[in-house]
């Protein structure tokens, strides 16, 4: 079901995203070499909780974190922890954040340092894929467009 919103609640959904984007305009300025998963979870809690959101993820359904963080190959939602990024990794960070009770959502890739040329491959398709789905996702349009347009 589609539950249309108001423009005072589409507002509360930009401001929940808007602290979702800051917090990955300021992980993208520590992603590196030496980095550990759980530094990046402590930096997006800080942001979030500085903004006055909280961490959607953490304690949902006794998740210990503020983001889910996958290296290379892992499945998605990884729990942050010691483990430290190397060059040429890449990392896809998932992080939700709840503003007064509005929820703000996002996931993205990133390559820590160089990444060889497979990887940049893959990240620039998905990324297009990405792109080719939201301009599918129009009024009008179902489901089979958007994953039509995007195998295609």
């Amino acid at each position: 079901m589609i539950v249309l919103r108001s423009r005072r609640e589409i507002e509360q959904l930009r401001k929940a995203n808007a602290i979702v984007a800051e917090v990955f305009k300021e992980l993208k300025k520590v992603i590196a070499p030496g980095i550990s998963t759980r530094e990046l979870d402590q930096i997006a809690e800080k942001v979030i909780l500085a903004r006055g959101g909280t961490p959607a993820f953490k304690g949902y359904r006794n998740f210990p974190a503020t983001l889910c963080v996958s290296i290379n190959e892992e499945v998605v939602h990884g729990i942050p922890g010691p483990r430290k990024l190397k060059e040429g990794d890449i990392v896809s960070i998932d992080v939700g954040v709840n503003l007064n009770g509005y929820f703000g959502d996002a996931a993205i890739t990133l390559p820590v340092g160089e990444v060889d040329q497979e990887a940049k491959r893959l990240m620039e398709v998905t990324e297009k894929a990405l792109y080719i789905g939201i301009e599918k996702a129009r009024a009008g349009n179902r489901l089979y467009d958007i994953s039509h347009a995007i195998q295609t």
